[in-house]
Parts: structure tokens; C-alpha cells; sequence
């Protein structure tokens, strides 16, 4: 009893007319700007994640950005050997 694809036609059909083809376009660019605002934060989560480890290990501090892309390097490498 899922949705079927007379279901999905029926669906997009009443989207259309209450949202408008403009308007749809707009709000399937917007929604694709969340997800890649989204993706990018959570990598970026890894990175502060990966320098505080660094932080922890004692790097410098002076040059966080070496510090993550060093962190990032070693992420990939052993993502790759796994």
C-alpha cells in the first residue's frame, strides 16, 4: 500500500497549481543551498574536531589551517586503507 506513481503525478499535479512552476523553482534551489550548507558544516565539524585533537597532541597553535589540513591528509590516508 505504498505510493504508487498515479499517487505521485496526482501529488506534483495540486504542488503545481498552488505553488506555481516559478515558485517551485526557487524553492527546489533554496533547499538545494540547505543541503550543501549542511554538508559543508558537518565537514567543517570534522575539521575543528581534527584540530582539537591536534591541539590536544600538542601542535602549534600559531597555524591552525596546517594543523587541519595535516589532520585532513591523515583522515584521507587511512580512509583509503581501510
Amino acid at each position: 500500500m505504498g505510493i504508487g506513481m498515479r499517487e505521485l503525478l496526482i501529488i506534483l499535479v495540486v504542488v503545481l497549481l498552488v505553488f506555481g512552476a516559478k515558485k517551485l523553482r526557487t524553492i527546489g534551489s533554496d533547499l538545494g543551498a540547505a543541503v550543501k550548507g549542511f554538508k559543508k558544516s558537518m565537514g567543517d565539524g570534522d575539521a575543528e574536531e581534527s584540530l582539537g585533537q591536534i591541539k590536544h597532541q600538542g601542535a602549534d597553535a600559531e597555524f591552525p589551517e596546517v594543523a587541519v589540513n595535516k589532520a585532513r591528509t591523515e583522515q584521507k590516508s587511512t580512509d583509503q586503507n581501510s
